[in-house]
């Protein structure tokens, strides 16, 4: 049998018009929308569908968007490529994509999931409007080098580090907006190709996010979760969790630890995964797939 691997986006994979054709063409993908607008008290279909692209990006918005329209793609797949599901052994998602991950294995139902991820958003657009920050994608170097060049920029006070190992030569970093600046010119410097600054609200998997832990932590300790059906490769630890326990505690260090995604993907290729499906807009993480393994065997949902 053929073994597969879901993967599911996080923020930065919304697009304005996302889900518009499974509204449209997937029943089950439709009654997840109309239930999210009962559940988020918006139409979240409208902001996804029409925009603007301004409040779809949000972080407030941003996330409750791509949870609802990768579970939409999911209903759609259970009705294109059933087998897919059967054979899927492992669920990993990017971030925000990782709760995504666990409603898919089981862990919380849609609504209790989606009342999580809106607290979330909430709560780490709160602590990025807190404190000017950023993000910025290093390209070109190994996450040693940046490490180390994050550790000469930084000044007192300051907080600059790696958030993101998404793939070789792809290093996010995160941190104060000056700082995040500062690091543009010795990275050049030191032989990377570009800086890329990403349009997000704040610094992200970084103690700027401290502010929202709490808010978090309340919300996630007050939810019912479950066993995971299938293993949840874990963002902090790039390991399978099952337990619900485990799950929720990693789900609330999440949030200021720095994404295991590479060594998440090489975790997966070690046993055995033969397939990938991206479950959800856009086509990001295949492409750090290919990064990892060149021949890794990807397929897409929303393309």
């Amino acid at each position: 049998m053929s073994s597969w691997a879901f993967l599911f986006p996080g923020q930065g994979a919304q697009s304005v018009g996302m889900g518009s054709g499974l509204y449209r063409e997937c029943e089950r993908a439709r009654a997840l929308f109309d239930r999210a607008r009962e559940v988020l008290g918006y139409d979240m279909a409208g902001i996804c569908f029409d925009g603007p692209k301004e409040q779809l990006d949000a972080t407030r918005y941003s996330q409750p968007a791509l949870f609802v329209t990768s579970l939409a793609a999911l209903e759609q797949l259970k009705e294109t490529h059933p087998e897919r599901l059967t054979e899927c052994r492992f669920a990993a998602g990017l971030s925000l994509g990782e709760y995504t991950a666990c409603a898919f294995a089981g862990v919380f139902d849609f609504e209790t999931g989606l009342r999580i991820v809106q607290e979330r958003g909430e709560a780490m657009q709160a602590a990025a409007d807190a404190r000017p920050s950023g993000m910025a994608s290093v390209l070109g170097l190994a996450a040693e080098q940046v490490e180390a060049l994050c550790d000469q920029v930084r000044q007192e006070g300051e907080i600059l580090a790696v958030a993101n190992y998404l793939c070789p030569g792809n290093i996010v970093v995160s941190g104060d907006r000056a700082a995040c600046e500062r690091i543009v010119e010795p990275a050049l410097e030191a032989g990377a190709m570009k800086v890329v600054p990403l349009a997000v609200a704040g610094a992200f998997h970084t103690p700027i996010m401290e502010s929202a832990v709490d808010r978090l932590r309340t919300v996630l300790e007050s939810a019912e979760l479950r066993p995971a059906r299938i293993p949840v490769v874990s963002n902090v630890d790039a390991q399978p969790h099952t337990n619900p326990e485990e799950i929720r505690q990693l789900l609330i260090r999440q949030v200021c630890a720095p994404v295991q995604w590479e060594p998440s993907m090489r975790w997966l290729l070690d046993q055995g995964v033969a397939h990938f499906c991206e479950v959800g807009p856009g086509r990001v993480l295949r492409g750090l797939l290919k990064r990892i393994h060149r021949k890794a065997d990807s397929y897409g949902t929303l393309d």
